[in-house]
């Protein structure tokens, strides 16, 4: 079955930098828009970046500057480089994609299990 796999989370102080990777795997056709969200303690799940095909990219206002997102669509990967991090960035960072399963007619929204990222110091 399609799923989707993140990586890189851990425990840094603030100004240091992190490095996530999500991986599609599994029965697909095709990979549309791909995305990070992060859900922090007592909080709503909030966007963070989103990818398009054409490696086009969109940040939220609170990351802009600071975190880059980039894919590899040949291995169906997509990674956000999170520099300068600050405490408020602290979450369970969360990847989305949009993906057409093989012989499936439609796209459907996949989500990954989650990687904590905790900056504190």
């Amino acid at each position: 079955q399609v799923q989707l796999v993140e990586s890189g989370g851990g425990l840094v102080q603030p100004g240091e930098s992190l490095r996530l990777s999500c991986t599609a795997s599994g029965s697909i056709s095709h990979l549309s828009g791909m995305a990070w969200y992060r859900q922090a303690p007592g909080k709503e799940r909030e966007f963070v970046a989103r990818i398009y095909v054409n490696s086009k990219a969109e940040y939220a206002e609170t990351v802009q500057g600071r975190f880059i997102i980039s894919r590899n669509n040949d291995k169906n990967l997509i990674d956000i480089q999170m520099n300068s991090l600050k405490p408020e960035d602290t979450g369970v960072y969360i990847c989305h994609a949009l993906i057409r399963a093989r012989g499936a007619l439609e796209y459907d929204d996949y989500w990954g299990q989650g990687t904590q990222v905790t900056v504190s110091s």
